[in-house]
């Protein structure tokens, strides 16, 4: 079948139809529940498990049940990216420095950036040497999709895996960085979910946290995903009259323009510069832009940030689902054991930094803090939340709040990383140094030791076990702790 709007509108609803299955099965079947998937996770590997690729591998008869998917779902990922980064800065009408951000939030901004940059560093430095050493033959760009997966989910990985594959054919002549990038993200948030919950158990029995004694009962709403309607709320401002533009239309034209203004911009550089910006970066470009006008005009107040939030959280939700269901089987097979290599160092190096780095230099409610940056260093940020709402089921430690004005920051340097760093990698292997590749790993993890050291300069270095309270704590596992009591069945 010839791919046209048509092929579009059909995959799209047919995902759609895969994500509210998931979310009736995470609603209904407990056991599904008690793993903490996202819903948009259950429906992507259901695209999979259902699609042409992985049941071509089953028998060839079954191919003809397959989903039946156009052969583009493989490209919507990197469109949904350029999508969410337009959204990223439109209604941001935060005036507040760096200098005030990082007063405010202190060790959490440092000790975020470290993870972030100490996990690229460690794949591309760690994972760069071994794989050399032990699968000379593969691409030294590839231990950079491991952190582009784990560490930035499945839109980073679509978006470094793009670059990879249009700043030189040679570097991936077979254009499967993209499909490599979405199996780390896959695996990453697996890691988390279940690395991140025999982490709580270990820490609870440790008495490392604050606020559980043994386990933690989530809301019915994190397990299920619905809302009973006593705690529903609005999800935004209407800020037009429906009369002259609905206020949902008004906030989609504004991310639209963002995105084909980084479309147009992104072939126009191509054209005019020797080199070239990722279109996500430009589409983010065009959105703070576009939000500068909109100040100017004096129109800002129309822009309701958390409608556009909500639109940018749509779009993850089907870039997950289109990227696991796009994997290809026969990719990950060819790629097995550089895939399972750097899968284990990409898991040791949050867990160090959790264990080990968030209990010396994180000031207070360590546990807590350090649980959420090993949910997003292994997946994404709402795994981050997740695993931080066991812990800290009233978000009393502050980490979500501090990470929240941190992040205004930390996004600036995300998007350096998407946009550079791919390139850089990729020069030693275009000019055959293959060597070269690990200087940009030595080079970020050194600024996330320089972040390291920063931090314990200026908050100390703490000492004990880990469950003695900190300055500015208080041990909820004294008065109301939630939890379980001695024999009790655990939740975790």
């Amino acid at each position: 079948m010839v791919f046209g709007p048509y092929s579009v509108l059909v995959d799209f609803a047919l995902m759609s139809l895969l994500l509210f299955i998931a979310q009736i099965i995470r609603a209904k079947v407990e056991w599904v529940q008690n793993l903490y998937l996202p819903t948009a996770m259950i429906a992507g590997f259901m695209g999979l498990f259902f699609g042409s690729s992985f049941l071509s591998y089953v028998s060839p008869e079954a191919v003809a049940y397959a989903i039946p998917f156009s052969e583009e779902i493989s490209s919507y990922a990197y469109l949904l990216v350029v999508v969410l980064f337009a959204s990223l800065y439109i209604g941001n009408n935060s005036g507040q420095s760096l200098r005030a951000t990082v007063s405010q939030v202190g060790d959490t901004f440092a000790l975020n950036m470290a993870a972030e940059f100490g996990g690229f560093g460690f794949a591309l430095l760690v994972g760069g040497a071994f794989l050399m050493i032990f699968i000379p033959e593969i691409s030294s760009t590839f231990p950079l999709l491991q952190p582009a997966g784990f560490i930035g989910g499945h839109g980073y990985a679509a978006a470094i895996g793009t670059t990879l594959e249009e700043s030189s054919k040679s570097v991936w002549g077979k254009n499967d960085a993209v499909v490599v990038g979405q199996t780390f993200a896959t695996i990453g948030i697996l890691c988390g979910i279940f690395g991140g919950l025999a982490a709580i158990k270990y820490a609870t029995w440790k008495k490392y946290t604050r606020f559980v004694k043994g386990s933690s009962e989530l809301p019915e709403s994190m397990r299920t995903g619905f809302i009973a309607a006593k705690d529903q709320r609005t999800m935004g401002k209407a800020t037009l009259s429906p009369a002259a533009l609905d206020p949902l239309t008004w906030h989609a034209l504004l991310i639209l323009i963002a995105a084909g203004g980084g479309y147009f911009l992104y072939h126009l550089v191509r054209e005019v510069l020797p080199v070239t910006m990722p279109m996500m970066c430009l589409a983010m470009l065009c959105g703070v832009l576009l939000q500068k006008i909109l100040v100017v005009a004096k129109l800002q107040y129309t822009v309701d940030k958390q409608i556009i939030t909500r639109m940018g959280s749509s779009v993850t939700d089907y870039l997950v689902a289109f990227g696991i269901a796009s994997i290809k089987i026969s990719v990950v097979i060819e790629y097995a054991m550089p895939i399972l290599m750097l899968s284990i160092i990409g898991f040791i190096f949050p867990l160090f930094f959790l264990f080990f780095v968030s209990k010396r230099l994180f000031h207070n409610y360590w546990f807590e803090r350090g649980i959420f940056v090993f949910g997003w260093s292994t997946g994404v940020v709402a795994m981050g939340v997740t695993l931080l709402r066991i812990v800290d089921p009233d978000f009393k430690s502050k980490a979500l709040d501090d990470y929240s004005v941190a992040y205004i920051f930390i996004s600036m340097v995300e998007i350096g990383i998407v946009s550079i760093l791919p390139s850089v990698v990729a020069i030693g292997f275009v000019t055959g140094n293959y060597w070269y590749s690990l200087v940009p790993g030595a080079v970020l993890l050194s600024v996330g030791l320089l972040l390291l050291v920063v931090t314990a300069r200026r908050y100390g270095v703490q000492s004990g076990d880990g469950a003695e309270p900190r300055r500015d704590e208080v041990n909820d596992n004294d008065t109301d702790a939630v939890g379980i009591e001695s024999g009790e069945e655990t939740a975790i």
